[in-house]
């Protein structure tokens, strides 16, 4: 008999604590590792987080998506090696092009010219997604959508000779990404150009390796380059534009439904993005001005002989892309 009221009792407090601590958790069905490059506090960071709760939310919490931003896992080129071997699963980066040099296209100098444009440009009915949508699937990759994060601009540490005149030799040493777009067209500007990795831009521009930065929207410059660069020329030649994406070994093991929803919720950042790029790119030169960095603005028409001196080398791009695709790219976007 005190056998049983001892089990009794032992029973009676197990269902007393679970209905005071309640059922646990389900633990996710899959995990998916998300990488991403800004830090923690940009915008791009905080869209990561909003798609990882909405398919959270949607699925039941039967998938859930781990967070790497600031370059956790590697930088950008690293990064799209490990979603075509399926290491990672999902990213939001700039896309290398060591695989295919034709993944360069969203970078291409000069062709878009307004957050009007680019919600066109960028949608996912665009002629730019199809032929990106095109390109990385070849390799084992999945678009899934775009993230405009805004215009692209010069940060420099020393001032730049005539910005607006590409006859002038600018005066400095330009970091670029390793993409022969943006070498076409900073060289265009009258740059003299140096490769650098995203992760090394800092240390080079402090220690003076580099004199200015290509490649960087205002927002990224003075999250990752405040109290290194001491002018910005807002000059808007190229879009940084990033790409959500995941394995296609990831996405092969997905049911359609689960697809659908991951698919759903970028698709609603994208949209959201080039809003939100809109209200940055003037909040970040604010910013930039009250940290003490001399910002130089330049109105539409003042652009518009650099825009054509650099559209003028897109021919140059076709043999990295065929001249079949430039052909294309240039019935869509050449100056008008």
């Amino acid at each position: 008999m005190r056998k049983v009221m001892r089990y009794l009792l032992v029973v009676s407090a197990c269902v007393l604590l679970a209905a005071f601590v309640g059922p646990a958790a389900a633990a996710p069905e899959r995990v998916l590792r998300f990488a991403g490059q800004f830090p923690e506090e940009h915008t791009s960071t905080k869209l990561m987080r909003q798609i990882a709760e909405e398919v959270r939310e949607r699925t039941g919490g039967r998938i859930e998506i781990r967070l790497h931003p600031d370059n956790e896992l590697g930088d950008y080129t690293l990064i799209y090696e490990e979603l075509i071997r399926g290491s990672v699963d999902m990213a939001v980066i700039t896309v290398p092009s060591q695989f295919d040099p034709r993944l360069e296209l969203g970078n291409i100098n000069c062709f878009v010219r307004t957050f009007d444009e680019a919600r066109t440009i960028f949608a996912p009915d665009g002629w730019i997604f199809r032929k990106m949508d095109e390109f990385n699937s070849a390799l084992g990759v999945k678009l899934l959508g775009f993230q405009f994060e805004g215009f692209i601009g010069i940060g420099s540490t020393k001032p730049v000779n005539e910005p607006l005149n590409p006859d002038v030799k600018k005066g400095i040493l330009l970091r670029i990404p390793k993409m022969e777009v943006f070498k076409l067209g900073a060289e265009a500007m009258g740059y003299r150009t140096i490769t650098i990795p995203w992760d090394e831009v800092h240390g080079s521009l402090q220690n003076g390796f580099a004199e200015g930065v290509n490649g960087m929207t205002p927002a990224a410059a003075y999250t990752i380059l405040k109290g290194v660069i001491k002018y910005w020329y807002d000059l808007r030649y190229s879009v940084e534009n990033l790409n959500y994406m995941m394995s296609l070994k990831t996405w092969e093991k997905l049911s359609d439904e689960d697809r659908a929803i991951i698919q759903d919720a970028c698709a609603k950042v994208s949209a959201v993005s080039v809003y939100l790029a809109e209200q940055d790119q003037e909040k970040y030169l604010g910013l930039m001005r009250d940290a003490g960095i001399e910002v130089r603005t330049y109105a539409d028409e003042e652009l518009t002989p650099l825009f054509a001196r650099v559209s003028a080398t897109w021919d140059k791009l076709a043999e990295r892309f065929s001249q079949e695709l430039i052909d294309e790219f240039k019935k869509e976007y050449s100056l008008r």
